[in-house]
Formats: C-alpha cells, sequence, structure tokens
C-alpha cells in the first residue's frame, strides 16, 4: 500500500482518523483491491498526502483480553476460547484504514479482517463487563 500510494506521488501520513471528525466512507463493494481505486481517486483529487494507519495485534492486546474476559462474571467458555484462539494472529495486521483530506471532509477507507472484528468484539464485551463490575452502586452512595 505505501509503495501504491508513493507511486501516485503522494506522501503517507501516519495517523489514526477518528469518529470525531466529518467523515465520508468509501464503499468497497466485493472488489478486495477497492484500495487501489481510492488512491486513485484521492489522486484525482488533487492531494498531497493520506493518512494511514495499521493494527496489528501484540501479545500484551492478547494477554490483556484473556485476562480482562477471566475476571468477569459474565464471560463464558466460548468467549475464553475465543480469546485463546487469537494468539495464532499475533504480529498480523487486522485493521487498515487510509484517508486524505478534501475541501473540509475526511474520506476514509477502511478494511478489516474477520479475526480483528472477532477480536474488538471481544474488547467490546470486556470494556462493557469492566465498567458494569468498576461502576459503583448507587445505593452504596447514599
Amino acid at each position: 500500500m505505501t509503495a501504491f500510494i508513493i507511486g501516485h506521488g503522494m506522501r503517507r501520513f501516519p495517523a489514526y482518523v477518528s469518529e470525531d471528525m466529518t467523515t465520508v466512507m468509501w464503499e468497497p463493494g466485493t472488489n478486495p483491491d477497492s484500495w487501489k481505486d481510492f488512491v486513485e481517486v484521492a489522486k484525482g483529487s488533487g492531494v498531497s498526502f493520506m493518512t494511514m494507519n495499521a493494527v496489528s495485534l501484540d501479545r500484551e492486546d492478547v494477554e490483556f483480553l484473556t485476562e480482562r474476559l477471566r475476571q468477569s462474571y459474565y464471560s463464558n467458555d466460548e468467549d475464553m476460547e475465543e480469546a485463546r484462539w487469537l494468539k495464532s494472529h499475533i504480529g498480523k495486521t487486522g485493521f487498515v484504514q487510509l484517508g486524505y483530506p478534501y475541501q473540509g471532509i475526511i474520506f476514509l477507507f477502511e478494511v478489516s479482517t474477520d479475526w480483528y472484528d472477532r477480536y474488538q468484539r471481544l474488547l467490546d464485551l470486556a470494556d462493557d463487563v469492566g465498567m458494569m463490575i468498576d461502576e459503583p452502586d448507587q445505593d452504596d452512595e447514599h
């Protein structure tokens, strides 16, 4: 991806564009190489750079998730097994975001793997459960 972007005369700006920005998402359809079309549209728009963010799964991420689920009263064996299964994806890239600014809007292309989507689902579950456990009872405050 980097070589393709540079080959089109643009620079790569390492950054993640958050949901706080005004964005328009690219619809890739069924074309696995639609990111190339996205880069070509950016080039045609006259932009000089693209944002690029990639997320790889680290061992610490999997260990944190597993521990968080283990401490939860609401996790089940299936969730724990899925978290352990994620170890086979350590070091792999699971999410990529490309973006470019044009007339006050950030245009985005995002793609993720199935295993990364499953990781995010488990992470959200662990966060939700952690919030329920960490929040004091309203009765305790009175």
